[in-house]
């Protein structure tokens, strides 16, 4: 089965990059491919010999090279180490299932009524997901801050050990998840016992890092940093630690010391993917079920979810935009998991802690009320910016009905506002609440500012904020109607280096025209601080950040109106649609 194994994954990755490069015959696909190659030599391959030129004018003039200051290196590890147990406890909290248990169409077909153990299509599983796992080891060692190919080298095998660990381990858990209900009371304690185990190393970590902070005074980031190593390098902590610790010591050590802390890191990987093969009873009904959902959203067209009742009823008359408010709404709302709540809540509350301590650290403030003010501006800031990206409920995901839509007896403009409305009023509100936020704790945060100074930019970002939003939205959904074939569909999002590159011409495109929309309004601003800031100080940006919004408005409606015709002409054959 092993060599069996290796010659699909050679034939399938053979295959994948003959389609690829045969699609770079289309424009759309070379461009994508030119862009994402420009952004790879530039962000990664250029700063390199950025880099080793820095170390070689470093080394002729005789200055010591920089090194990380061997007390935050020390703490990291545990760090690190710590993080990881989070991730592991998480793995069986949140009812997520593993990758490496979907199988494809024709891997169940071919496959599964092969005389081959259930044992082997694990092992087989595991060797096709060495392909990104590698790819990835490989793309992280390069960005790397070193001038020699050793150190990558290092960071690369250090880094694609703990990749299949945490991929294997998390396949092991769903394998065990699903016997949590078993029918025998043996059975059951078995499957509940490294839940129980890995739930109370969790409390006992959490214990040791909240006596540490509670008794320990914290100045700066850096403070918090050691502490934190502190707390997770004595006692109980640092046993319950030390087996993540091993599998991200490589990406710390050199020489001789790093062989040795691969090889245990190794142990360590070995030891899980041991135990997820002997799993393999439990993999059956996985597979099975994996199949069975499959032939169901095939039969159904791809369309198959399962929804939960909301209590919103649509009015039976209003506008027409108000339709797909509702719709949008309710397919949200009702398709909403806990899962996928924690893919979006987790990235925004890690962008929001690293934000604000920057900003923290650069404005020397302290106290738990600077902490709320700079989470609150740092989450505001990731919606405006980035959540018109990510929350794609409108015309992006609608392209896929398109010849349910082109029915309605509705005028285009009223469709494309309406595909807007949900998106743009879920982001607004929740950038709204987090700059209320920050405006009561501002006070704390920024006490150099006068009260008029904080109620004028605090007024002037809840204006400003549905402008941004819904201009972003504006060239969003304009692009689906203009450039169907360069919006991925939905959720999914095609990989490659020419689809990367396409997405990055998309940000761009947004950007540009972002700015294009907000200049006009800019300028009325910037003319009305020059006339009156004298006069009024402070007070003068909130009419104009007024003013801009409307003039924003004007520019949303007479875009939508002017995408009549365009959406009018769209046809089926010019959208791609995923397999």
């Amino acid at each position: 089965m092993f060599a069996a194994s290796l010659y699909i994954i050679v034939c399938s990755m053979r295959n994948r990059l003959r389609v690829r490069l045969r699609r770079l015959r289309e424009p759309r696909y070379l461009l994508g491919a030119i862009a994402g190659i420009a952004y790879f030599y530039f962000a990664i391959f250029a700063r390199l010999r950025g880099a080793r030129a820095g170390t070689a004018r470093a080394g002729r003039n005789g200055r010591p090279l920089p090194v990380l200051p061997q007390t935050l290196l020390h703490a990291g590890g545990p760090i690190a180490g710590a993080g990881l147990l989070v991730l592991a406890a998480l793995a069986w909290l949140v009812p997520a299932k593993s990758s490496l248990l979907e199988f494809t169409e024709p891997e169940v077909q071919f496959l599964f009524p092969a005389p081959v153990s259930r044992r082997d299509l694990l092992v087989y599983r595991i060797l096709r997901s060495q392909i990104a796992l590698v790819f990835g080891a490989v793309i992280s060692a390069l960005f790397v801050p070193a001038a020699a190919i050793a150190p990558r080298l290092r960071f690369a095998a250090g880094m694609w050990v703990l990749f299949v660990t945490i991929r294997v381990y998390f396949a092991g858990v769903t394998l065990a998840r699903s016997r949590l209900a078993g029918s025998t009371g043996e059975a059951r304690r078995v499957a509940w016992a490294p839940l129980a185990v890995i739930v109370a190393a969790l409390g006992i970590v959490g214990t040791a890092i909240a006596r540490v902070l509670m008794t320990q005074p914290m100045e700066s980031p850096r403070d918090v940093f050691v502490a934190l190593g502190t707390a997770l390098d004595t006692g109980a902590a640092r046993v319950i630690v030390m087996p993540f610790l091993i599998l991200v010591r490589p990406q710390l050590t050199t020489g001789l010391e790093f062989v040795n802390a691969l090889a245990w890191a190794a142990a360590v990987m070995v030891a899980v993917t041991l135990w997820v093969v002997r799993s393999d009873a439990a993999f059956q009904d996985m597979a099975a079920e994996s199949a069975e959902r499959r032939a169901e959203r095939k039969a159904s067209g791809g369309t198959a979810t399962k929804v939960r009742a909301v209590g919103w009823t649509l009015a039976p008359s209003g506008p027409a935009e108000g339709v797909f408010l509702w719709k949008n709404a309710m397919q949200m709302l009702r398709n909403t998991s806990g899962l996928t709540l924690f893919r979006y809540v987790v990235p925004l509350l890690i962008f929001a802690v690293g934000i604000s301590s920057a900003m923290m650290s650069g404005n020397r403030a302290r106290g738990g009320a600077a902490v709320f003010c700079l989470m609150g501006a740092a989450i505001a800031g990731f919606a405006v910016l980035l959540g018109p990206q990510i929350v794609r409920t409108d015309m992006r995901d609608d392209l896929r009905h398109l010849e349910v839509l082109k029915t309605w007896p509705l005028r285009p403009a009223a469709v494309i506002r309406g595909e807007m409305l949900w998106n743009g009023l879920l982001i607004t509100g929740i950038a709204w609440l987090a700059l209320i936020c920050a405006a009561i704790f501002s006070a704390a945060a920024f006490p150099n500012l006068s009260i008029l100074w904080r109620s004028s930019l605090s007024l002037t970002a809840l204006l400003l904020t549905p402008a941004l939003v819904f201009g972003q939205l504006t060239v969003h959904n304009a692009t689906a109607v203009l450039f169907p074939a360069w919006v991925p569909l939905g959720s999914s999002r095609p990989r490659g280096l020419d689809m990367m590159g396409q997405r990055l011409l998309l940000l761009a495109a947004v950007l540009i025209t972002l700015a294009i929309f907000m200049l006009p309004g800019v300028i009325v601003g910037g003319a009305l601080w020059f006339a009156f800031s004298r006069f009024i100080g402070a007070a003068v940006l909130v009419p104009g950040a007024a003013i801009c919004l409307g003039i924003v408005a004007i520019e949303v409606l007479a875009i939508t109106e002017a995408l009549g015709p365009a959406y009018e002409r769209l046809d089926l054959t010019g959208i791609e649609r995923p397999e």
